[in-house]
């Protein structure tokens, strides 16, 4: 079956054993017996909901709804979509805010003013943006691009600022949410710190979250480990670009690095960027054996043979900024096309693999060659 290819010009690249008092969530997890986890089907998550802003693409897309709102949530609903992931920080009252970037950037008589997320009250963070309340004018609300430019922050369907709670509430209750645990790359966190924020967090997830299916993930190593200590009732994935950032804690430069921070904390899984599954796809298989969960983040995630290739090597899922063009891409080539499919066959490793009936039977030859070739050519980008 032919498949439109989307473009890929102008599209986003995207410790020590703590004792943990008494908190009111789960006691925890004994390490040694945590159990592993697998996507029940090939996942499409929504990228903070129904695609990142580059506010100076050329690609339409690339600013139709405000990322990381309700509004985009909303309309990534819409779509045949198993997650969205959003980013979520602490304002320094303790209130678990949805909002990408470390610092926000505003103007006012001519003059830009940045602050830290994390250093707002959460009346001070709402005040950025539009406003809920008819008739207020919230301030004006800027961006830094990675070129270090100063921007208006203007999208075609803009919405205000949310918090976590407020997503738990108004979006759809068969949504799964991949919540971001967001942190400074560049900062160094105390332990005590990191478990004050992630209870903020997760107080919120354990009142409102009832039945949504969510999973976790950070960037952060101990958060990640530390978020998994703390409770035992949903997965917690590590994040990692898998080498293309080089950082100076060496546990998130390389997939087998992701590997060991996963099976020293209990966690579920990685998500990798997409390029360092492809420059290493034998990585696929040290994570399988490792009964690790593998989902991939990347402007390749907005391509739909790439999706594909990756459904045939065994990666569980993809998070992608266009929504609408991958979950139709990934219903014709992937999803079978009545609600009755054939009964699961069983993986390798004893477990059903729910989605193997609609993969094309390769030789081990014809893979071989499909990954190596695939590989030399990101390695040319």
């Amino acid at each position: 079956m032919a498949l439109q290819a989307v473009l890929v010009a102008d599209v986003p690249s995207l410790a020590e054993p703590v004792s943990l008092c008494s908190n009111g969530f789960s006691d925890g997890l004994d390490l040694c017996s945590s159990r592993s986890f697998r996507m029940s089907s090939f996942a499409v998550i929504g990228h903070r909901g129904n695609g990142m802003n580059v506010l100076q693409s050329s690609d339409r897309r690339m600013r139709g709804f405000k990322e990381n709102s309700i509004l985009s949530f909303d309309a990534a609903a819409k779509h045949p979509i198993d997650f969205i992931e959003f980013d979520v920080q602490v304002t320094k009252d303790r209130c678990p805010v949805i909002f990408h970037d470390d610092f926000i950037y505003s103007e006012e008589n001519g003059v830009v003013h940045e602050k830290r997320v994390t250093d707002l009250c959460l009346s001070e963070f709402l005040c950025y943006g539009p406003q809920k309340e008819l008739g207020k004018t919230g301030k004006t609300l800027m961006r830094k691009s990675k070129e270090g430019k100063i921007l208006k922050w203007d999208v075609e369907l803009d919405d205000s600022l949310c918090t976590l709670q407020e997503a738990f509430e108004r979006v759809d209750q068969t949504l799964g949410f991949n919540i971001e645990l967001k942190f400074d790359d560049h900062t160094v966190y105390e332990q005590d710190f990191l478990v004050d924020i992630l209870q903020a967090v997760l107080q919120v997830v354990f009142d409102y979250g009832k039945d949504r299916p969510v999973i976790f993930s950070s960037f952060q190593p101990d958060a990640a480990q530390l978020a998994r200590k703390l409770q035992s009732t949903y997965p917690v994935y590590f994040l990692t670009d898998a080498g293309a950032t080089i950082y100076y804690d060496e546990r998130r430069n390389s997939l087998d690095e992701a590997i060991k921070v996963c099976l020293d904390g209990g966690l579920q899984g990685i998500v990798s960027e997409v390029k360092g599954v492809f420059k290493d796809p034998a990585a696929v298989s040290r994570i399988r054996e490792s009964k690790l969960s593998l989902l991939t983040y990347g402007k390749l995630n907005n391509v739909g043979e790439a999706v594909y290739m990756q459904y045939v090597m065994g990666i569980e899922g993809v998070i992608v900024d266009f929504v609408a063009e991958i979950t139709e891409a990934v219903t014709l080539m992937i999803r079978p096309p009545s609600p009755s499919p054939p009964s699961p066959s069983p993986s390798s490793d004893g477990e059903e693999d729910d989605f193997a009936m609609a993969k094309p039977n390769f030789s081990q030859k014809e893979m071989a060659f499909l990954l190596k070739l695939l590989s030399e050519l990101i390695q040319q980008q």
